[in-house]
């Protein structure tokens, strides 16, 4: 960007995030509004020497790992702190740096907050460079994060570039405004098909295009395992897409299990991901094949639209293979909830699937429910039927726990509201929270009761701030009387006293159970939810065999395994040959492993701050001779990782959770409820392998020793006084 009067600019970011590039492009546009011609571009996308050809270099720099450069800052870092002298002493610099200074707990670890900012800022003025301002700190500890720095220091920048104070323009904003992103989307169009057919690329350029791209089920991402292979060769990063198809109660047919097979082969990795909100994932698929891909689910009746975004996501469903007349009066509640829910835009399929508009047609389209603005963000719904709530109804938006009538049908639900995971490390301000049960309502209520649930989301929600913009915290914030005073003035039926009900775990039910109906559904074990075909375990190959001969059908559950549900009694052996000639019959694990659950991560996940899918398995089986030793091999504990602390496998409501904080490094939450029904609390921070091994075999030798009668793992700890319970999300924090 340049062509304007007064001092050129480069503006050198480093991020591994979105954060300090964030930065660069509110630099970029402040200049222009300054009449300044800048550019910007990753620090490593420019040569050291490349600094002596400039008069003003503006670096924002994030902080990753333990103090190191973010990935694509790395070899221009490399390069400058190896010179000795670079001839800069015309060339002028500001730095400001992102990080968080209680990322690390230890005090010796406090060398590492904000180390790239501050070397970076060191060696510049060791080789002769002149500082504009002194080293802007941006701390995610302050009350507004990195914000709080910024807006002192950027004033002070442009002062020092000779600039006067704006009169009568507008300043960027401080924070990213997606509602106006949407708005100007045309509902949810934005330049989607244009960026499809830009072949010079294998990623969407446009930024809000890759935001708007997630209300049609799909996440850009790389291969952040090739990243620095190809930036030494000159590469773009290794794009791909992540495709996440809606499956309203995870049930799917043979023939659409079939079609999820096929495509994965032929458009994706030739993995499919089973997730832990009963959805089927696509990983690797490339921009050349997004529109295949997309078009071939919908083939299948299957689709992605609202699978990620500001809206109501997939729906949840306790598959209940047992209570087979309830299941299928809940699961239609769930499917048809979910249409009720859906975005109502026409742009899914003009992009995706050709719809084209009549010659001379105008655009006009119309959400009755969101609006052109959506949610603040996501929304998720469960469906629970007790006594198993392998849904967490609890760790979710809105919850509806089925309470049946004497004759064991369903009368309605009990309604739960103002669940989430998500939280950021190191600030306080977010944290997970379950749910609270605000009362009943009949089967016939439920569909409107749960609209309005979110559309006092939609209405009273955080617009400003997407860390604090889930509807736990809108309950936080009013109070819960509050919430349930503004949703009884929506509905037409007063909302009734919760009825009983007890839950008693929210693992899955392994091998052959027979239903009511007496059909029989047999629940695969699969491994963090990834279907594939290795020597040992061809899993991919004999479900599909499965799938060809089977007539009934296919449920995902919610700890990312599979039922092969509603089996003929006559059907039975042959389905359970095949299970033995493809493995898929293997459970003889420990009850740790067969109540363990892990997000993808590493290597596609951008937020990914350690490994998870493909490291959890290992690490429980570290644990597995002394649980063996101590005889708990058959106990199920439930035992959760992820590689951020977003909490896509719910990991704060297990009994033992592993949160990644650095590659290699977790924070370890222990004392969740074992039927998810309590948050955990952190027991200690950034531990290795060695360390958490060391940590947790006397604690399972001493529950082992010293547990009650039927006292669970999560209990056991809080009980002896390792961990203080968590009582609500305000207080996860609290470990006094």
């Amino acid at each position: 960007m340049g062509g304007l009067g007064g001092p050129p600019v480069l503006i050198l970011f480093g991020s591994d995030g979105s954060n300090a590039e964030g930065l660069a492009k509110r630099l970029v546009k402040g200049a222009k509004l300054r009449n300044l011609s800048a550019r910007y571009s990753a620090m490593d996308d420019v040569s050291i020497e490349d600094l002596t050809l400039e008069k003003h270099v503006i670096f924002v720099v994030s902080t990753a790992g333990q103090g190191e450069f973010p990935v694509n800052a790395r070899e221009f870092w490399k390069a400058l702190s190896a010179a000795t002298e670079l001839g800069v002493s015309e060339t002028k610099f500001a730095v400001f740096g992102l990080g968080d200074a209680h990322y690390w707990p230890r005090e010796e670890d406090a060398i590492f907050y904000n180390r790239p900012s501050k070397e970076l800022n060191a060696k510049l003025i060791e080789l002769g460079a002149q500082p504009l301002i002194d080293l802007g700190l941006g701390n995610d500890q302050d009350a507004d994060a990195f914000e709080t720095a910024w807006a002192v220091w950027e004033p002070l920048l442009w002062t020092s570039l000779g600039c006067k104070p704006l009169e009568g323009v507008a300043e960027e904003p401080k924070k990213s405004a997606d509602d106006a992103m949407k708005i100007d989307s045309n509902y949810l169009r934005g330049t989607i098909a244009e960026g499809l057919l830009d072949d010079t690329t294998g990623q969407l350029r446009a930024e809000a295009d890759t935001k708007l791209t997630k209300f049609h089920g799909i996440y850009q991402q790389d291969d952040r395992d090739l990243r620095e292979e190809r930036k030494k060769q000159g590469l773009e990063k290794a794009f791909s897409f992540m495709v996440r198809v809606r499956v309203p109660g995870g049930v799917a047919t043979p023939a659409q299990w079939l079609a999820m097979d096929s495509i994965s082969d032929v458009t994706a990795n030739g993995t499919l991901k089973l997730t832990t909100r009963q959805a089927f994932q696509f990983h690797g698929v490339l921009k050349r094949n997004l529109k295949k891909n997309i078009q071939l689910i919908n083939k299948s009746l299957l689709d992605t639209i609202a699978a990620c975004g500001d809206v109501n996501r997939n729906i949840m469903c306790n598959p209940n293979p047992h209570q087979s007349d309830l299941h299928k009066q809940v699961n239609d509640f769930a499917t048809d909830l979910s249409a009720h829910l859906l975005p109502k835009t026409s742009a899914y399929r003009e992009i995706w699937l050709d719809q084209k508009l009549v010659k001379g047609e105008a655009v006009v389209d119309h959400e009755p429910l969101y609006g052109p603005t959506y949610l603040p963000r996501k929304f998720k719904i469960v469906v629970a039927v007790p006594p198993n709530n392998d849904v967490d109804v609890y760790a979710h938006d809105l919850g509806f726990i089925a309470i049946t009538n004497k004759d064991g049908s369903l009368a309605g639900f009990n309604v739960t509201v103002g669940g989430g995971m998500g939280m950021t490390h190191g600030n306080k301000k977010t944290y997970p929270r379950v749910a609270d049960v605000i009362g009943f309502v009949t089967a016939e209520q439920a569909i409107e009761t749960g609209e309005k649930v979110m559309l006092v989301q939609r209405d009273f929600g955080d617009r400003m701030n997407r860390k604090h913009a889930r509807l736990k915290y809108t309950i936080d914030d009013r109070g819960i009387e509050w919430f349930k005073t503004e949703l009884q003035s929506r509905l037409p039926f007063p909302i009734q006293d919760a009825r009983p009900f007890k839950f008693l775990d929210n693992a899955d039910r392994y091998g052959w159970t027979q239903g009511q109906d007496k059909m029989w559904h047999y629940c695969c074990y699969i491994e963090n939810g990834r279907v594939k075909d290795t020597p040992a375990e061809p899993h991919k190959t004999g479900l599909r065999e499965i799938a060809k001969i089977h007539n009934g059908e296919f449920r995902l559950t919610p700890n990312q395994h599979l039922i092969i549900a509603n089996v003929k009694a006559s059907e039975k052996a042959r389905i359970q040959s095949m299970l033995e000639q493809y493995k898929l019959d293997k459970l003889n694990y420990t009850g740790a492993m067969l109540n363990s659950m892990a997000c993808v991560a590493f290597p596609t996940c951008s937020l990914a701050m350690a490994e998870s899918e493909r490291y959890l398995p290992s690490l429980v089986q570290l644990l597995e001779s002394t649980i063996e030793e101590v005889g708990l091999r058959d106990d199920a504990i439930t035992i959760r990782m992820t590689g951020c602390p977003n909490g896509c496998a719910r990991p704060y409501v297990a009994e033992i959770a592993f949160v990644g904080k650095a590659f290699g490094a977790y924070n370890v939450y222990l004392g969740g409820g074992h039927h998810g029904q309590r948050l955990n609390k952190l027991y200690k921070e950034s531990l290795t392998e060695p360390e958490i091994v060391a940590e947790l075999t006397p604690m399972i030798r001493r529950y082992a020793a010293e547990r009650l009668d039927g006292e669970h793992f999560g209990d056991f700890v809080i009980r002896v006084g390792i961990i203080k319970a968590t009582l609500s999300g305000k207080t996860f924090h609290d470990l006094s």
